[in-house]
């Protein structure tokens, strides 16, 4: 039989190391989410209330009802008893409720940083991936999720609870709280020294655990190797070596939660049975037959749940909590981009390039694009327009690297695309706004890490989103995506835009949602910034506030000035001729048979 594995002298320090570590990344995290924390305590003061009515309602309903010949008294107490559970239902409802908002932050948070730290070693490290962040990902940061919420639920109904019941046991008689309150404390003193040693055997539990993961991840991808070189027997005894050492951890957990048993038992058993045992002396000294029963009420319905659920919860979960934490904590940081941002001697003309660009869907399939050339320069303004299936969002996507074209070359910067770091040098803002569940700050600055508090915000004023920022309770609230409409999604999409330094930008009906005025304001912002624009549009509104329009009409293209095109382009007369200006939004310049054309960039389809 494989022996208990003893955790090293060094340990319990590791593990109290551990929970500073927790506490240091944990302590933001909370405070960025007080509103929540605020709720659940507002809602739990009705739980507070209903457990001190309902020992202060039976001990009263026995004395001055029943025992005093009023049995009308004696059930209005116990109707005010029962009335009281109501709105602790109520509140019990609210809590899940906003559970969510302190519990799936944390899981998203885990996972991102899992994933990032994965990520970062496959790029950096020497040896080869392996697939032990499988199970952070997969199965610790579920464990924290269900820990996290089952600490809040516990502690706080704990909190409250207690306080409800010791409340109520002073206002019955002072002299009870000297009966229940010593193995109360002493019980939980026995609990939470075995924290640390708990949590000592959870770590090593846990690192058992990835040690069979990893395992198990190199035999899968290593059969035929295995095979070949009949190194199946060696593999197998590796693999019960750490099943042993996984079974010999858990065994250790278990006689530990033995001892948490012996405390739970002093906590909740012993105080009613001393009870018992003072009776007769609490009553010499004035205790009513009422107060007594309102004693046992208190301890029997209210405490021992509350100590059982709070301390079952502790036993489980909590220490495994700060082990599993511990593993997320530590500044994470993905190696820099090959390619990097654009250097400062790039000294190409145009942002990007299209040079005799094609696409189709299939080798069959009718041409979407046919030998498009088009040349965008640095802090232009182009708008595209046409028709439902003309090909805008194919070209979007072919210009940001996206897609590959079938004929042609796309450029950046006067080099092909696979020179650069496609994040370095464009970023592509689709209809579907991307906001995950975190932080307003962490969306912000999701495409630019090192943004500081003054580029966010400045970005949020001048994309015209400060209502929102004010709504949401600013840049430490917590956006839950759900909760928003596609018109706020987009409005943070575009902020985070606005934040990026990339020379090229590119909105794919990224502003659908707005309204006019809104769509004008963000498009401005994003124009004034000095970068090259790609706008798919819309509205026709878009055309009239570019530079230059794209008409895009199947595999035949125009392109010119507001101005101009009337003269150049029948669908591009028609689309014009079916809109009709916004007070924000003037209209383009008319057309004149006589005026001269303008010269503009090259652009040839076909």
């Amino acid at each position: 039989m494989t022996p208990d594995p003893a955790p090293t002298a060094s340990e319990p320090e590791q593990v109290r190391g551990a929970l500073r570590r927790v506490m240091r990344e944990g302590v933001p995290f909370l405070r960025a989410r007080t509103g929540a924390a605020r709720r659940l305590a507002g809602w739990s003061l009705l739980e507070f209330a209903q457990t001190f009515i309902s020992g202060y309602a039976v001990a009263h309903a026995i004395d001055r009802g029943f025992l005093s010949d009023a049995p009308a008294t004696g059930l209005l107490w116990l109707a005010v008893a029962a009335l009281a559970t109501l709105p602790a239902a109520l509140a019990t409802r609210r809590l899940f409720g906003g559970l969510a908002d302190l519990v799936e932050p944390l899981r998203d948070g885990l996972v991102r940083r899992s994933t990032a730290r994965a990520l970062a070693g496959a790029l950096t490290a020497a040896t080869p991936a392996t697939t032990r962040s499988l199970s952070q990902v997969t199965h610790q940061s579920e464990i924290a999720r269900d820990g996290w919420a089952g600490l809040v639920l516990s502690l706080r109904s704990f909190v409250f609870t207690s306080l409800g019941a010791l409340a109520g046991l002073a206002a019955l008689s002072p002299r009870l709280l000297l009966i229940v309150l010593p193995p109360l404390v002493l019980g939980l003193g026995l609990f939470l020294a075995t924290l640390i040693p708990m949590a000592a055997r959870q770590n090593a539990y846990l690192g058992s655990d990835e040690a069979f993961a990893a395992h198990a991840g190199h035999t899968a991808s290593a059969l035929r190797d295995i095979a070949a070189t009949g190194a199946v027997r060696p593999t197998l005894a590796r693999a019960h070596q750490l099943a042993d050492e996984q079974a010999a951890a858990a065994r250790s957990l278990a006689r530990w939660a033995a001892v948490r048993i012996v405390a739970l038992a002093v906590c909740s058993r012993i105080p009613p049975l001393l009870l018992l045992l003072t009776a007769p002396w609490l009553m010499r000294h004035g205790l009513t037959s009422g107060a007594l029963v309102g004693a046992f009420t208190y301890l029997t319905a209210s405490l021992a749940p509350a100590l059982h659920a709070l301390l079952s919860v502790l036993g489980t979960a909590g220490g495994r909590l700060v082990v599993v934490l511990d593993r997320f904590t530590g500044a994470v940081a993905l190696p820099e981009p090959p390619a990097g941002a654009p250097p400062s001697h790039a000294v190409s003309a145009a942002t990007a390039e299209l040079c005799a660009v094609s696409f189709a869907y299939g080798p069959g399939a009718r041409p979407v694009l046919d030998r498009l050339d088009l040349t965008l320069r640095p802090g232009e303004h182009l708008a595209v327009v046409g028709p439902s299936g003309s090909g805008k969002s194919t070209l979007a996507a072919i210009l940001a690297g996206v897609v590959s074209p079938t004929g042609g070359e796309v450029r950046w910067l006067g080099r092909a695309t696979g020179a650069w770091e496609p994040t370095a040098l464009r970023t592509l803002l689709p209809q579907q706004a991307y906001v995950f569940t975190g932080t307003l700050r962490d969306n912000l600055r999701y495409l630019r890490l090192t943004a500081d508090d003054g580029a966010l915000v400045a970005a949020v004023e001048a994309i015209g989103a400060t209502p929102l920022l004010r709504r949401l309770g600013g840049l430490d609230a917590a956006v839950d995506p759900q909760q928003l409409s596609p018109a706020e999604r987009q409005l943070i999409a575009l902020c985070r835009a606005h934040v990026t330094t990339t020379p090229l930008l590119i909105l794919d009906e990224a502003t659908s949602h707005l309204d006019a005025a809104a769509e004008a304001r963000a498009e401005g912002a994003l124009a004034g910034r000095g970068r090259t624009l790609v706008v798919i549009a819309h509205r026709l509104s878009s055309a009239a506030r570019a530079t230059r329009v794209l008409v895009m009409d199947g595999t035949h293209t125009v392109c010119g000035t507001p101005a101009e095109l009337p003269a150049r382009s029948a669908l591009y007369r028609d689309l014009m001729g079916h809109w009709s200006p916004t007070p924000e939004t003037p209209a383009p310049a008319s057309y004149e048979p006589d005026a001269p054309e303008h010269s503009v960039s090259p652009v040839r389809q076909g």
